[in-house]
């Protein structure tokens, strides 16, 4: 199942781990993407809290942690090629995996339909 945030992030669940990462709309923002900063893997990081950078052509901007959870893995490609973010952001361009600490916490985002409706409304 995947969730959206109102900052942007994806977020798709399957089982106990949560892959991470930003939207197409959100690297549109952006621009070229020059450089991701990852977080470390072990780390725990609260929902809404900072949890990586992406730097572009235009600005640096934060990329939010959606729920509560352990970082599990980084996506170490981003490292030799952060334009990855801008060519396949919702996929191979996925920033982190982390677990999630509290399933409740899934229940305030947004699924597909309403992402949609709330970048239209920007």
């Amino acid at each position: 199942m995947r969730y959206y945030t109102d900052e942007h992030e994806w977020i798709d669940v399957e089982g106990d781990i949560a892959t991470v990462g930003i939207t197409e709309y959100a690297q549109g923002q952006l621009g070229d993407i020059v450089f991701v900063e990852l977080p470390e893997v072990g780390a725990l990081i609260e929902q809404g809290k900072d949890a990586a950078v992406v730097e572009s052509v235009k600005a640096a901007s934060d990329v939010y942690a959606p729920i509560t959870g352990e970082i599990t893995e980084v996506n170490p490609a981003l490292e030799e090629d952060p334009a990855l973010v801008n060519t396949s952001p919702e996929d191979g361009g996925w920033f982190f995996k982390m677990t999630i600490a509290d399933e409740g916490e899934l229940d305030g985002l947004m699924d597909e339909d309403g992402y949609k409706a709330f970048v239209e409304g920007l």
